[in-house]
Order: structure tokens, then C-alpha cells, then sequence
């Protein structure tokens, strides 16, 4: 089987983290996201993956041959000379993707959840039709574009755009499996998979829905970011809580706490719930972290207190210094002591001195 992976551009909604690291490469739960990814496909019998991408960073060839050696599968780079929209790059990778009989996944590169990817696979097999669309269920259906099934099937009759009137509550996950076919409906331009292509299908009785049980998350910016590492987390406590740090160890507090066993905690932190600690990562004695991330190689220093944040790889916060309010150091960012920080953006090799009381960008 095949995939194709919807990578796009530069990341901009998530800097400063991709300053340093293209995007598929951010650690997210201490791996690369797109190792998540690829993980799971190759788990439901993929063997060639295309990356489309608006350019191809070299750092990123590198790792992935990596993880072609590692899986035994072949990773390729589709590279748009110009932005394609969502259905333009299955044209562009029609090589790989048409290549024989087998369908194939396609999927956005900033969503994360369980990836069922072999019941998926399996469904689609099953009902013979032409795609199937990975959908989730919302609590507020007017803020999206809504699934309308045929009354007692699967099979999606059409679409509407942010309802007024409640017609059900499946969206679309931005995950989907096709058959090769869906190659001839669609030209070698920039074109919209979700306005164009799925309208048709639905009208031609080609497209069904598949529900998706437990978490789902668009990551793209750094709040989502962030919930989603709390979703992910509360998954993974119900599904291999044995990766987790136990509630026994007495940093623990309040559960969904994920440590990267190189990691060096001081002594009487209140750490949880929902923190994921890093490879290298060192913390003081005393600290306090809460709903947070810390990358590769940070420091932690005695009584600091990070909250809602995301610390960049090699960054440090000095002592009894303060993140919150969705603040993102980039790379090599320093906090000095005794500071305290809202809701910034900083980015990579700064060091910072005084206080940020208002969110915003400090370059």
C-alpha cells in the first residue's frame, strides 16, 4: 500500500520552533510528529510514502532515509513549484500513488490521534467504493464543514459549510483512503480535494465515512500544540500506561506525565498533569511544571514554574522565573532568574532579561 502525507510549506503557525526544525521534524510526545505518522502506516502495510512539500530541507531528507532503512519502505518527495491546494498533490505524486491496483492513504501532516489506519484500510475494502473519509464527531458543528450521510449508511450524501440549523455532527479528520481511480478525477493544478473532488464523489455515490473512536487534533499552531500532547497523554494512559512516569514516584502530580529516561529531575518537584520531558532535559529542585513541554537538552533551574508553555531544545529558565500563557522559547532561548513570562513567542538564540507581561513576539 502507499500513503501520500499533505506536509506544505515553511510551518509558519508554529514558530519559532520551525525557525530550527522543519515541521514534521518537532518533537511531539518526544518523537518527530511524522515518525507517529509513519509508524502507524507502515503498521497497516505501507510500503511508499510521498511527502508533499513546498520545498525539500535537506535535514529532513536526511532523517527520513533514516526511517526508510529503519522500516524498510520507501519515502519520496513530491515538491510543488507551486502551492496545489489539497487535491493538486495526489496529481503530482500520480507515479507512486497509480502505480498499481492498491489504494491509498492521504493524510494532513499537523493531525494527530489514534491513526486507525487498519480498520480504516479493512472498511474501505469492504463497502467497494471509490474513498473514504476519516471523520470525527464535535461537540459545535456551526464552526465547520459538516457530513451529511444517507439516511441508515455510510455513504456521505453531501456537505455543508458552518450549518445553521444542526444536520448531524461528523467532520472531516483530514485523513482518507482512495482507490487509484480517484486519479482521473482530478487535474494537475491547484484545486481543493474538500470543494471540488469530494462533491462529486458524494453525488456519485463513490465516498463513505468512517468514524473515529477516541482523540483527534489539529497541531499546526501552539495551543493546539499543546492540547493535543494532552490529549495524546490521556490516551496513552489508557492505552500503555507503562510509558508513563507511575503516580508512585513522588514528583508526580496529577498524572500524564511522559519522561525520556536520560532526563534528570532535582528533588521535592510538583510535576503534571499533562508534561512531556525530553531527552537531556535537567531540572532544579523544586520546579513546578504543569500542562507543558520541554524539548531536547533544556534546563529547568531551581523554583522555576512553567505552565502552559513550550521550551524549545537547549533552552534554559533560570530560577524562580515563570512561563505561561501559551509562551513559546525557540531554540537556544535563555531566561534569566527571576523573570517572568506571558504568553511570548521568542525566538531562537535570545536571551531574555525582564519581564514579558503581554503576549507577543520578541525577536
Amino acid at each position: 500500500m502507499k500513503a501520500l502525507i499533505l506536509v506544505g510549506g515553511f510551518g509558519t503557525r508554529l514558530r519559532p520552533l520551525t525557525l530550527s526544525v522543519p515541521k514534521p521534524l518537532v518533537d511531539f510526545a518526544n518523537k518527530p510528529i511524522i515518525l507517529h505518522q509513519i509508524e502507524a502506516l507502515v503498521k497497516a502495510g505501507v510500503t511508499d510514502i510521498v511527502l508533499a512539500v513546498n520545498y525539500k530541507p535537506e535535514v529532513m531528507a536526511a532523517v527520513l532515509k533514516k526511517y526508510e532503512d529503519e522500516f524498510g519502505i520507501t519515502i519520496t518527495f513530491s515538491i510543488e513549484e507551486e502551492p496545489l491546494g489539497t487535491a493538486g498533490p495526489l496529481a503530482l505524486a500520480r507515479s507512486v500513488l497509480g502505480k498499481d491496483d492498491s489504494p491509498f492513504f492521504v493524510l494532513n501532516a499537523d493531525v494527530t490521534c489514534e491513526y486507525p489506519f487498519e480498520n480504516m484500510r479493512d472498511f474501505h475494502l469492504a463497502h467497494g467504493g471509490e474513498g473514504t473519509i476519516l471523520a470525527t464527531k464535535v461537540e459545535e458543528p456551526s464552526k465547520y464543514g459538516v457530513i451529511v450521510m444517507r439516511q441508515g449508511t455510510t455513504q456521505i450524501d453531501r456537505f455543508v459549510e458552518k450549518p445553521v440549523e444542526f444536520v448531524g455532527n461528523r467532520i472531516n479528520a483530514g485523513i482518507y483512503i482512495f482507490n487509484p481511480s480517484i486519479l482521473d478525477r482530478i487535474e494537475l493544478r491547484p484545486t481543493s480535494i474538500e470543494k471540488e473532488i469530494f462533491p462529486q464523489m458524494a453525488s456519485d455515490g463513490q465516498l463513505h465515512t468512517f468514524d473515529l473512536e477516541g482523540f483527534w487534533m489539529d497541531i499546526g499552531q501552539p495551543k493546539d500544540f499543546l492540547t493535543g500532547t494532552c490529549l495524546y497523554l490521556s490516551s496513552l494512559a489508557k492505552r500503555s500506561p507503562e510509558l508513563l512516569a507511575p503516580a508512585t514516584e513522588a514528583y508526580v502530580c496529577g498524572g500524564n506525565v511522559l519522561v525520556h529516561p536520560t532526563a534528570k529531575i532535582g528533588e521535592g518537584c510538583k510535576i503534571g498533569p499533562n508534561v512531556t520531558i525530553g531527552p537531556n532535559v535537567v531540572i532544579g529542585n523544586g520546579v513546578c511544571l504543569q500542562r507543558c513541554v520541554l524539548m531536547e537538552d533544556t534546563t529547568i533551574k531551581d523554583y522555576a514554574w512553567v505552565k502552559n508553555s513550550i521550551v524549545g531544545w537547549h533552552s534554559s529558565v533560570g530560577r524562580w522565573s515563570r512561563l505561561d500563557g501559551v509562551t513559546v522559547l525557540g531554540d537556544d532561548v535563555h531566561v534569566l532568574d527571576e523573570v517572568y513570562v506571558n504568553g511570548a513567542s521568542v525566538l531562537p538564540h535570545k536571551s531574555i532579561s525582564t519581564n514579558v507581561c503581554e503576549p507577543g513576539i520578541v525577536m
